[in-house]
């Protein structure tokens, strides 16, 4: 029974990308939930029933803790189930996809534009990602995205990436190409193409750019009964895609419109509902209150679009689940290119420190993988990778690497996970006395980081005790005496500066006391 009891007070920390998620009593997260704890040779069980986060209901999840407190697992209830075609889908891209959606907190989502974008996304540590047909367009036609590209571009360009990672893909199917029964073809070849989800937009043909003039909807019945047949696409596949219904509404009738649009795609089966180009914050709390059991998808378009650019926090506070960020891959590629070219031009070759070594390209792009994997399959004749004149040794002027980067973009194949004790929690605390939720643990810390370009890169907050946990995240953060600044601060309210300064790369970090 100690054990028992033990386990209801741990405290799990998963840090994935730069998201944490807290799993701790009721008044440390706005989850609430009921628990069933079931108890097992070598594991106790945790079956969460009747969850809600905010007004969102929480499908049931089971939590599975080895006795020794080393090891962590999660299964989702789709674990084990058959889809109607009698296919095992608990490890498909789409179940991985509603693990996402049903786990607390926002969700960050970079868009990628072909695989070697998405294979660095899922290095950088995210659970998901986009294609955007904006950068798709841009990348293999050089064309604007205003309807030039094809259906089936889009798919074979989608193929590529689902391939090149692990992680989840939402893909852009942006009017379906046609009528119902084109969305049904686009649905079951995003599925076939290895798509986790599906954004389907109500723009008529061709369709316009989002935030840009000239866009046209179709009626709002036609709009419905795309959604209609995305949902019977899905059904008949015996797939688990999540459907993104997206109105463009908002620019080209009314905000009034899109609510409306939104409301009855939800209705109409959509997973997920998203207005594109909403103008304020304002009519972003509008749309978050529309059919609020149905995640919201916010679009935060970067150097300028029409929607306000809030942080990951005020999206969360407003009520939106999914973000998208579609250009920031895409955007930062062409200035760098662009840079490159220049330097070439006048002579030169970019500086080591705007550009990898070779070694790191290499290991990018899975070169050490393959022939560590060629060597099983080596013969008498075959000619291994040292014969063929690479060098193991970098270029000594591309090994100066930039720390904080290099500790940000390390592999993440497997969740960094630490369970916390009430043993560990009173580590902390500097008498040695006091309960789990004491000391330290009782004060909440902000932590801010805004690169030299101006642009949030990371705004949480977190107990005052995992401080220490995220130097993995933000390595300038490593050895900061954290006693001592809340001792300092014993006095102070909340909003009081406990830091300020810049890293190595010029990003300023702030600390401040919640």
């Amino acid at each position: 029974m100690a054990a028992m009891e033990r386990l209801l007070l741990m405290k799990l920390v998963i840090y994935e990308s730069l998201q944490i998620d807290l799993l701790v009593p009721d008044h440390y997260t706005r989850a609430k939930c009921d628990f069933m704890i079931e108890s097992h040779d070598d594991a106790f069980q945790i079956r969460r029933h009747n969850c809600y986060l905010g007004s969102n209901y929480l499908r049931p999840r089971i939590l599975r803790f080895s006795t020794r407190a080393t090891s962590f697992c999660e299964k989702a209830s789709y674990g084990g189930r058959k889809s109607e075609s009698g296919d095992d889908v608990s490890s498909s891209p789409a179940t991985s996809l509603r693990r996402v959606l049903d786990s607390p907190g926002i969700h960050l989502g970079p868009a990628c534009f072909d695989a070697l974008s998405a294979k660095l996304v899922e290095r950088a540590g995210f659970e998901f990602c986009f294609s955007t047909g904006f950068g798709i367009s841009a990348a293999r036609l050089g064309l604007p995205d205003t309807g030039l590209i094809s259906y089936g571009e889009m798919v074979n360009q989608g193929q590529q990436i689902t391939q090149a990672a692990s992680i989840p893909v939402i893909g852009d199917g942006d009017n379906g190409y046609g009528n119902a029964m084109n969305v049904k073809r686009t649905v079951k070849g995003y599925i076939k193409a290895g798509f986790a989800g599906i954004i389907l937009e109500d723009q008529v043909s061709p369709k316009a750019c989002g935030h840009t003039n000239g866009r046209k909807v179709v009626s709002r019945e036609e709009a419905v009964m795309k959604i209609k047949a995305a949902v019977d696409a899905r059904k008949e596949s015996g797939s688990d895609i999540v459907i993104v219904a997206r109105t463009d509404s908002r620019q080209a009738v009314s905000l009034e419109e899109a609510l409306w649009r939104s409301r009855a795609l939800a209705d109409a089966g959509a997973d997920v509902v998203f207005i594109d180009a909403l103008a304020s914050k304002e009519e972003m709390k509008a749309f978050c209150e529309v059919s609020p059991m149905v995640p919201k998808m916010a679009n935060m378009l970067e150097g300028g679009g029409r929607t306000p650019i809030l942080s990951p926090i005020e999206l969360e506070d407003i009520g939106y689940k999914l973000v998208a960020y579609p250009l920031s891959l895409m955007g930062v590629s062409i200035r760098a290119m662009q840079d490159a070219l220049l330097a070439i031009k006048g002579g030169r070759i970019p500086s080591p420190g705007t550009m990898p070594s070779f070694e790191e390209i290499k290991e990018i792009l899975g070169f050490n993988t393959y022939y560590e994997e060629e060597k099983r399959y080596a013969t008498k004749t075959s000619q291994l990778p040292s014969e063929r004149g690479y060098s193991s040794e970098s270029n000594n002027a591309y090994n100066i690497q930039r720390i904080y980067q290099e500790n940000r973009n390390q592999s993440t194949e497997d969740p960094v996970v630490e369970v916390l004790t009430p043993e560990v929690y009173n580590e902390y605390v500097a008498d040695g006395s006091g309960g789990p939720f004491s000391g330290i643990w009782s004060r909440k810390l902000r932590v801010k980081i805004t690169g030299r370009d101006g642009f949030e890169k990371l705004d949480i907050r977190i107990p005052a005790g995992f401080l220490d946990g995220i130097t993995n995240i933000v390595p300038a953060l490593g050895g900061v005496n954290i006693k001592a600044l809340l001792d300092d601060a014993v006095s102070e309210v909340g909003g009081k500066q406990l830091l300020d300064f810049s890293d190595t790369m010029g990003d300023r970090i702030q600390v401040f006391l919640e």
